[in-house]
Parts: C-alpha cells; structure tokens; sequence
C-alpha cells in the first residue's frame, strides 16, 4: 500500500497558485468535515482563539484527511514540544502567532526540522505522521521536506522586521493579522481602517519581494479581492463559527413576532 505524504497546500504557495481558505474556529471534527465539503483550498483549525487542545485538532485532522482540502494547523504559543507534539499527530502545514523578530522565525524552523537541520524531536515511528512507518522516507526525506511553516506577524513591531523574518529560510508564508494589527496601530476592532489597509498592502508587496507566499483573512469580499490582487497567495474569506451564528440569527430574525 503507498501512502502520499506530498504537502499539496506547500507545493501550491511555491507554485503560486491562489488557496482560498476558512477558519474552523468551533473545535469540533463533525462541523470541520461539512466545511470541508464546501470546496475549499484550506481550512484553518484554530488552536490559538478556538477551544482546541492536541487530541480536538487530531479528530479535525482525521475528519479533513478524507476530502480535497488542506488542513492548517494555528498552533497556541509557538513551544518547540507543543510544534513536535502536533507534527507528530499529521499536521504538515502549521501557523504560529506573533512572530516579531528574525531571530524568533529561525527558532521556529528549527522546531519543526529533524536534526542535524533542526532540533524536532524524533518519535516518527510511533506517530500518525508516518502513518506509523508506513511512509518508508518519512524520517529520511519527508518529514522536513514536506511540512510547511507560516509565520504570522501582527504588530507593528513585527511589521518593523517583516523583511528579515520573510527573508528567513524555511520560511514558507508570511500571514498577516489585520485584527491584531489594527490594534496595534490604535484602530481596535477596524481592520479596513485606511491606515490598517495601507500598512497591509505595504507589508504584502515586502513579503513577494522577499520571494515568499503571502496570506491575510479577512470576511470583507472587497478586500479580500484586493489583496487577491496584490498578488496575496492563500486568503482566508470567513469562519464557520460566525456564519453560522450570523446565519441563525438571521432565520431567527424572520419569525419574531410582529417580523
């Protein structure tokens, strides 16, 4: 039996091809398996905001490994055990929060390579991401080659260095955080804020010149579309935790009384 352990979402952003993806912020496999029905390039299991611990983002990854679609992993705090923890559970694509210095970005590809190339833990051959040796190369080849790490800068003082940790190798994608980052210039709570929105499409056009995939979320079609266009390469569009509570409300909404 061969078993493909090729990262097609990696082998997407060096390619550059557009990912259009979602958020899975609800922590819960059945409601990830009907997103990934939907016909997504990549779905983001939450592990940062989202209630999810090891074994909920491992039920995710099991519900999402039957369909078409990428699982990314946000990890909660970027700790070398806590990356080997979920490396060794499958996930091969990973995002780690406020990342604001070079020097943190290195750290972070060190995490999530094997020695000599890095400091991962090696455990493959208990671990569902070698499908338990079932992937012959996993330890030799693949198991660096193939995981994908994205860096997620969010604050000023991330975008201050954002072309050195871009320019970091083994670095796949830089993710850009408008929430936080409209926080962090003083427009709390409005990331289409003009001087939010120059400092996104200044930070996406840094991070193509550094040669490296750029992504953002955003639930905003029209800016969605304009950084698509900016040459942004895996975009988030939504989260299914928000429409659904904006979807009850509405059917909720048509039968009030008096409605």
């Amino acid at each position: 039996m061969t078993i493909s352990n090729t990262n097609v979402f990696k082998r997407a952003l060096r390619e550059g091809r557009t990912q259009i993806g979602m958020w899975l912020a609800l922590a819960n496999p059945y409601t990830a398996e009907v997103c990934a029905t939907a016909g997504f390039d990549w779905l983001l299991i939450d592990g940062e905001h989202g209630p999810n611990d090891v074994p909920l983002i491992l039920s995710q990854l099991q519900a999402l490994a039957a369909y078409p679609v990428s699982p990314v992993v946000r990890i909660v705090t970027g700790e070398t055990a806590l990356i080997k923890q979920l490396l060794d559970i499958g996930a091969q694509t990973l995002l780690v929060p406020m990342v604001e210095s070079a020097e943190r970005a290195r750290e972070l590809v060190a995490a999530v390579r094997y020695p000599p190339r890095g400091v991962r833990g090696i455990g493959s051959g208990i671990s569902r991401a070698s499908r338990w040796q079932a992937i012959p190369d996993y330890l030799a080849t693949t198991g660096d080659d193939e995981i994908c790490l994205l860096v997620q800068v969010e604050s000023k003082a991330g975008l201050e260095y954002l072309e050195a940790i871009a320019k970091v190798d083994g670095i796949d994608g830089v993710f850009l955080g408008p929430s936080d980052l409209s926080a962090s210039f003083g427009h709390r709570g409005n990331p289409g804020h003009p001087e939010v929105v120059a400092a996104l499409e200044g930070a996406i056009a840094t991070i193509l010149a550094c040669g490296k995939a750029a992504g953002i979320l955003t639930a905003d079609e029209r800016l969605a579309r304009r950084y698509l266009e900016l040459g942004a390469t895996f975009v988030a569009v939504g989260a299914e935790v928000t429409i659904l509570a904006t979807g009850v409300r509405a059917l909720a909404k048509t039968y009030e009384r008096g409605g």
